[in-house]
């Protein structure tokens, strides 16, 4: 017997072949049978008419930091929401394992470095997480069987430096007998599962001292020697970020990429590309080192957003504002002082040349101040201004856009929410976009699901880029845009059965009304560990989401049901030939 039939669904396979009309019987976590419509005379316990709507595989999520959310929150939302089944974690050389059973100040310095570089709430990681393993098998132990959506988890290469070296890892180099240890434990955790290793060197990461966090101190020689250990076992990738990441790569940065993907053997992705007309040299400057790593022997895919990912700034908290050069030091003084120095005509004006200047990078597109939305206030003198642009505020005002800005963020403490509206949503950057998604080294993804989580919302990417596929722009039909959700990510990692809806494959499904789907606007809501806030964003035409045939959510709301499997590497993984 079948435990749920799916009748007349349009299935889109995750291929990128034609749809067709099929019914689809579920049976012990699998898709058993896959038959022409009315032909299935197996009885099932459950069953439905999915007439009109899509079936699609579950999304595959290649990039998220839901590491701490899962422990209170098993749904991955708003990702599960937007269906997504699998998700990919322990990226950018953040984990919260393994720690140090000797030390229990790592943790609190784990917490706080998350907080600072993922932007999760200090309160959530405090009260959410029960902090009681060690290895990194214990860890994913931790996890299992109470989560809703399927997760495999890179190793930190900062938690791995801090295990052995302790606060020397910040600044310190491993002696042989370190890194020794270092290796050994990472063997360790990739013989329970572990997916392969991350690490940055970004400039944009320090901990919660403001000092750059272990990972960015390591010198070649210890991270390809962390690659050659990541080639020794099954089904195990990388996953680097450098600060060329956000611009363009150096020299040496192509250099390192391409060594370490050939000396594990192993594809290595990084995270984001951006792409934008008006830079028209960033792309091809950030695929050179697909190229040559195709030449070594290696692979190197570069993630990429479909949608353009609504993030906030503020002058209050910490944001991208922050990591403009020369803009840190002034805002991470005392409220009062900051106050006192933004209004200051000769500090704004070296902070705006600063921020225009070729060493902001990519940070040079949040400098348009003009072109900022005014999200919440908080004072009386700002009453009437939400929801207003701030060029037109500062043409009524006599003001410079900055000025203009700088005053009402005063006049409510620095609270004031702020939203820049994109610079590159014209018609241009998305004709190089579709061109750029067909290179076979350019992968959809990015998300940071589960990351600065009062700050943007990428997790919606998923519908709000079927939405745009099949009512927007139409920058490539559904079939394909599935399978980039889909096929594409569940191949690079090596997933075992899942990314098709095939006989024998796990049956994780969505189900979607194609006239319907989208995502909402991103809202602020305050249901996180100590009330702290984070962005949402509702999905809409979502009908269904399953997760090893058991269904997780309907119409929007998750069912209760946790029947995801974290993702062990060989086992739930098979190795990816980079020939």
């Amino acid at each position: 017997m079948l435990d749920h039939l799916i009748r007349r669904a349009t299935v889109v396979d995750g291929t990128g072949g034609p749809a067709y009309t099929a019914d689809i019987g579920i049976r012990g976590g699998r898709i058993a049978v896959i038959a022409a419509p009315g032909t299935v005379t197996e009885e099932a316990v459950t069953s439905e008419d999915a007439d009109g709507l899509v079936l699609a595989p579950g999304f595959v999520d290649p990039h998220t930091h839901y590491d701490a959310q899962l422990f209170w929150d098993p749904y991955a939302t708003p990702s599960m929401n937007h269906g997504v089944t699998t998700v990919a974690g322990g990226n950018c050389g953040f984990t919260l394992a393994p720690l140090h059973p000797d030390r229990p100040e790592d943790a609190d310095y784990t917490r706080r470095m998350m907080s600072r570089v993922e932007g999760m709430a200090l309160a959530a990681l405090e009260e959410g997480v029960d902090w009681t393993w060690s290895t990194f098998r214990e860890y994913l132990d931790a996890l299992e069987g109470r989560i809703a959506v399927n997760a495999g988890f890179m190793v930190g290469h900062c938690a791995l430096r801090r295990h052995v070296m302790g606060p020397d890892a910040v600044g310190g180099q491993p002696t042989p007998d370190q890194l020794d240890a270092m290796l050994a434990l990472f063997h360790d955790a990739m013989d329970a599962g572990a997916w392969g290793l991350s690490t940055t060197q970004s400039s944009t990461h320090s901990d919660g001292d403001g000092e750059p966090v272990a990972s960015r101190h390591a010198l070649p020689e210890e991270l390809l020697a962390l690659s050659r250990a990541v080639g020794e076992h099954e089904g195990t990738q990388l996953e680097a970020i450098v600060a060329g990441c956000l611009d363009q790569f150096s020299d040496e940065e192509i250099d390192l990429f391409v060594d370490m993907t050939a000396a594990a053997g192993r594809p290595l992705n990084w995270n984001v590309l951006t792409i934008d007309a008006a830079v028209p040299e960033r792309v091809p400057r950030q695929l050179i080192p697909s190229e040559r790593a195709r030449r070594a022997g290696g692979r190197i895919v570069a993630l990429t957003m479909p949608i353009l990912t609504p993030m906030n700034m503020s002058l209050g908290t910490f944001c991208a504002l922050n990591l403009i050069p020369g803009w840190g030091e002034v805002l991470a003084l005392p409220v009062p002082e900051r106050i006192e120095r933004l209004r200051d005509p000769a500090t704004r004006a070296e902070m705006l040349r600063r921020a225009d200047s070729k060493e902001a990078g990519v940070f040079r597109r949040l400098a348009h101040f003009g072109r900022y939305v005014i999200g919440d206030t908080y004072s009386a003198a700002n009453e009437g201004l939400s929801g207003r642009v701030v060029d037109d505020i500062a043409a009524e005002r006599g003001q410079d856009a900055f000025h203009c800005l700088v005053e009402i963020c005063a006049a409510d403490d620095l609270r004031t929410v702020l939203w820049p509206m994109p610079t590159d949503n014209d018609p241009d950057s998305w004709a190089l976009r579709q061109r750029t998604w067909e290179h076979e080294d350019v992968m959809l993804g990015g998300s940071d699901a589960g990351a600065h989580l009062d700050r943007m919302c990428g997790a919606p990417y998923t519908t709000r880029f079927l939405g745009d596929c099949l009512r927007g722009r139409k920058l490539v039909p559904l079939t394909t845009a599935v399978k980039m959700l889909t096929d594409d990510p569940a191949r690079l990692f090596g997933l075992r059965e899942r990314g098709r809806i095939e006989e024998g494959f796990h049956a994780d499904l969505v189900l979607f009304d194609p006239e319907r789907i989208d995502a909402g606007p991103a809202t602020l809501v305050h249901d996180l560990p100590g009330d702290s806030p984070r962005l949402d964003s509702k999905a809409i035409g979502i009908v269904s989401v399953r997760v090893n045939g058991v269904e997780t959510l309907r119409d929007d709301k998750v069912t209760g049901a946790v029947p995801g499997t974290v993702l062990r590497s060989g086992r739930d993984t098979r190795t990816v030939s980079t020939a």
